[in-house]
């Protein structure tokens, strides 16, 4: 394993190094810093290790062996964007990481991704930065990580349908974890920007090896479903009670405002509801803070944290449940379980 001055290629094996490249900023005996990209982390991490650590991640969670500030953001309505900063530090697995993460829901139209993330990992007895991510295709990962953590406690066993709201990269990755943790037969997909819909379904019944159809109407994508899988930037609610059956469960993670969400307060209010952290949720969640407002429930409405699920402390579903619903923003024991994950793979074959 070497690098070339202060700048250059990392090698991680006898053979050719990754393309392009990891490099390892530093020199001498001292303190060095690996930096990764996306593709780089796309080539150690699949998503049946995401989940993994995830759901680690949310046990030490309810065992209360995690520091986690709550997420600090601040908003640039001139561009209709936001910037927030999350660290966290996971006491029983020695994980800590920082992410910046910019969302800017106009971006596509200047051909940019809505997300932009970066990942600090620090060594947490020393405090030295240990390495530098590119965050974008990680926080795709692991948000699909968490909704299939939850899907793996809540979702009919026999599921075999599956329909994703959205087409972009976070709705790729719910597809990817959906199919994870179920045997699905197919996986339907809708969005009002068809080009998009179009390389979703190209791209994903490749990588999946499962059919996915692309739907006119978000009422048409829902037919039949077991699972249901939300993954937008919308303001209003994209999902209709009366679109589903009785016997379903959703996963809504595109909403991160209190003042947006994509379910209808009807299916919230008839659901047995988990989300993933209550500080949070109570802060950004307008999924759950506007059927609230409007009196169609309480607090006490919500079933349980996943922690909770994850730790055994209370069932995921039942045989008398019908319809569910997982809420989640995102907290950042997320990034920090999985961004040292990749680490810890990277180190492993880096011998």
């Amino acid at each position: 394993m070497g690098y070339f001055g202060e700048w250059g290629r990392f090698r991680v094996c006898s053979g050719d190094p990754p393309s392009p490249p990891l490099f390892l900023l530093g020199g001498g005996c001292g303190y060095s810093m690996l930096v990764l990209n996306d593709q780089d982390i796309a080539g150690l991490l699949t998503m049946g290790e995401a989940i993994e650590a995830v759901e680690g991640a949310f046990a030490q969670l309810r065992r209360g062996k995690v520091v986690m500030p709550t997420r600090s953001t601040i908003m640039l309505p001139e561009y209709n964007g936001s910037i927030s900063f999350m660290p966290s530090y996971l006491e029983e697995s020695k994980a800590q990481a920082t992410k910046i993460i910019s969302i800017y829901p106009d971006n596509p139209k200047k051909g940019l991704p809505t997300t932009a993330a970066w990942i600090v990992v620090n060594d947490p007895a020393t405090g030295q930065v240990r390495a530098f991510m590119d965050g974008t295709y990680l926080t795709g990962v692991r948000t699909g990580a968490v909704s299939g953590v939850a899907a793996k406690y809540l979702a009919p066993k026999d599921a075999k349908i599956a329909a994703v709201f959205g087409a972009g990269a976070q709705a790729r990755n719910q597809a990817w974890a959906a199919a994870t943790v179920r045997k699905l037969d197919e996986i339907r997909v809708y969005d009002p920007i068809k080009p998009a819909v179009d390389k979703f379904a190209t791209d994903m019944e490749t990588r999946l090896g499962i059919p996915i159809i692309k739907t006119a109407s978000g009422k048409e994508a829902c037919k039949g479903a077991d699972i249901v899988l939300t993954a937008t930037t919308s303001k209003t609610p994209v999902v209709k009670r009366e679109w589903l059956g009785d016997r379903v469960h959703v996963s809504a993670i595109g909403a991160f405002y209190p003042d947006w969400r994509e379910l209808e307060t009807a299916i919230v209010a008839e659901a047995k509801v988990v989300i993933d952290e209550w500080e949070a949720i109570r802060l950004e969640s307008g999924d759950i803070l506007i059927p609230i407002k409007e009196g169609a429930m309480t607090e006490s409405h919500v079933y349980a944290e996943l922690g909770e699920l994850v730790t055994g402390e209370k069932p995921g579903r039942t045989p008398s449940d019908g319809l569910t619903v997982f809420k989640s923003v995102g907290i950042a024991i997320q990034d920090s379980s999985v961004a040292n994950l990749v680490l810890r793979k990277l180190l492993k074959i880096a011998v």
